[in-house]
């Protein structure tokens, strides 16, 4: 799994903390262990030499009563004495005398003084310490009890353990919180972009709070939607300037038109296949200026939504009633069954009558185009607070690589070789998207049961709080 930029920052920072908090613990320990355990073994060997004073006195004065001495010697220290006089051992306790390690022993016996820490059989930390008497023939030997300096290097490592935790979990939040502050611009960027590509090309990002490292980046994203905006303001200027300019001359072609038609009996057949086609492709050329119009203003934002609350299932039936008086002959010139589920029937959305209505006659006739007509329009729920009006047609259906750009303009794919009437401008499936969005919808493509397309519309369906629709 691929980790995004601000759980890489804060994956670096927990590591960061993670390895500072081994590095400086374990360094604090084994430095703390050593000087205690150093001191503490000076201490001993001190402490030992001075024994083996007594000791050495003791034999010298001819004293034989090993046991008390070694008992007198070790009251009130917490040590364990162990003396080798003339080849025998004689000890304060014998538990400590057999867990004294044997290189030891056999280092002291030499006549060389040593000094081993270690850990008995039971787990117990202890300093022995070896002192050789030459001068009485023998060998002193020491042991201390490490119990409390072992438990209080434990609690020391268990400390530093704590607060290695808590500073790696503290490096993880101050990660997160440097990879949010770092990231915001770019969470800035992002939504400005998202903005515009909604189509609020006004928006941009403010210079005057940037953070200084992107002041660079602010500028070049701010210039580049200028660029952007006055780029498709021209091309809808440009649009609409065509479209207005190509109206006078179809007008008079309009009106000479109508004074050929009036004398078409007079012409003869030839002509009048001529003036035929000529009807046609003029009537096909107004609804694309028309068309191009609509679009002009829609890029422009200058479209008028007049949003009303409406029941569903009686604007989907008016808008197919009107659908039908708009389709000129095309079709079977049946009327489609329109069939609106039960649950949904008392549902009220917000629609612009006018454009819902060019909306249904756009995909009556690019049905009767290109699907063989409609078979069926159905109006039930949606997912979550929607409600959906499906057109399904008899025609082949559409690719799935092309059901999102059947509502580019002029994008016609596959259909383009089939076309019936040869009456579309390319622009209907186009304009219904337009029509959905100002409408607070949307319109996709799918696959009818019966194998033909299907156009779903959706709407938001409106409940008893919403009000002030535009």
């Amino acid at each position: 799994m691929k980790l995004g930029i601000g759980a890489r920052i804060t994956a670096i920072f927990g590591l960061a903390a993670l390895l500072l908090s081994l590095l400086m613990g374990g360094l604090s320990y084994f430095t703390t262990r050593h000087f205690l355990l150093a001191g503490r073994e000076t201490a001993a060997q001190q402490q030992a030499f001075t024994n083996a004073s007594l000791v050495r006195s003791a034999l010298e004065s001819g004293d034989t009563q090993y046991v008390g001495l070694l008992a007198q010697i070790d009251a009130g220290t917490g040590a364990h004495s162990v003396l080798y006089h003339r080849s025998q051992a004689y000890a304060s306790s014998l538990s400590v005398a057999s867990s004294i390690p044997a290189g030891l022993r056999k280092t002291v016996l030499r006549g060389r003084a040593a000094t081993q820490t270690y850990r008995t059989a039971a787990g117990t930390a202890e300093i022995a310490v070896g002192v050789p008497v030459p001068v009485v023939h023998a060998s002193y030997l020491e042991v201390f009890d490490l119990s409390d300096l072992d438990h209080t290097l434990s609690v020391l490592a268990l400390t530093l353990l704590v607060a290695g935790v808590v500073t790696t979990i503290l490096g993880i939040a101050f990660g997160r919180f440097a990879a949010s502050r770092s990231l915001r611009p770019l969470a800035d960027v992002s939504r400005a972009a998202g903005a515009i590509a909604g189509g609020e090309l006004d928006t941009r990002l403010d210079a005057d709070a940037a953070d200084p490292d992107l002041e660079g980046l602010t500028l070049s994203f701010n210039a580049m939607v200028d660029q952007l905006q006055e780029r498709i303001e021209r091309e809808a200027r440009f649009n609409s300037d065509v479209s207005h300019e190509l109206r006078s001359p179809l007008t008079t072609l309009a009106a000479s038109l109508e004074v050929l038609e009036a004398d078409r009996e007079k012409l003869p057949p030839r002509s009048q296949r001529a003036l035929l086609l000529l009807a046609d492709d003029l009537h096909r050329f107004q609804r694309m200026v028309a068309d191009l119009l609509e679009m002009s203003r829609a890029d422009a934002g200058s479209v008028d939504v007049f949003l009303e609350e409406v029941n569903v299932g009686e604007l989907v039936e008016r808008s197919v009633e009107t659908g039908l008086g708009h389709m000129d002959g095309k079709g079977n010139g049946a009327a489609p069954p329109v069939l609106v589920d039960p649950g949904v029937r008392t549902w009220r959305v917000g629609a612009d009558k006018r454009r819902f209505e060019r909306v249904m006659v756009n995909l009556m006739e690019n049905a009767a185009n290109y699907g063989g007509g409609v078979t069926e329009i159905g109006v039930g729920p949606g997912a979550g607070e929607w409600v959906e009006v499906t057109v399904d047609d008899a025609g082949p259906g559409i690719e799935a690589a092309e059901r999102t750009k059947v509502f580019e303009r002029f994008y016609r794919g596959s259909a383009a070789g089939r076309r019936g009437t040869g009456t579309g401008t390319g622009l209907g499936l186009a304009l219904v998207a337009e029509h959905m969005r100002v409408m607070r919808g949307s319109a996709r493509v799918e696959s009818s049961p019966e194998g033909g397309a299907r156009i779903v519309l959706s709407l938001p369906v409106l409940d008893d709080d919403d009000a002030g629709l535009e």
